[in-house]
């Protein structure tokens, strides 16, 4: 099992360290990223965490980090893939259904 970050999750992932880097600090922004990253990559161990949302999307998972951040996944073969990753209130159906 292997976690893979798809773009969309890396470009939210760019623009929520540019906001805290804005409204903080860089050192806070930084900080703040590893744990969020370390926390995506421990999907590894137990990778059907979450709250299944077939709902919205076949196979998608949904679950919080820190009380911010929605974290938006899909177990896929032998992998995890991180498909985005949502600051606070953001609707998250219409933006995961885009496209559908």
């Amino acid at each position: 099992m292997r976690v893979r970050f798809e773009p969309s999750a890396l470009a939210d992932y760019d623009e929520l360290f540019e906001w805290i880097a804005d409204h903080a600090s860089v050192a806070t922004a930084r900080r703040y990223g590893e744990r969020l990253r370390r926390y995506c990559e421990s999907f590894v161990l137990f990778p059907h965490r979450g709250l299944l949302r077939d709902d919205i999307r076949p196979g998608l998972r949904l679950i919080a980090f820190e009380r911010r951040i929605t974290i938006a996944f899909a177990v896929v073969g032998d992998e995890v893939v991180i498909l985005r990753l949502f600051y606070g209130g953001r609707d998250l159906e219409s933006i995961l259904t885009e496209g559908d």
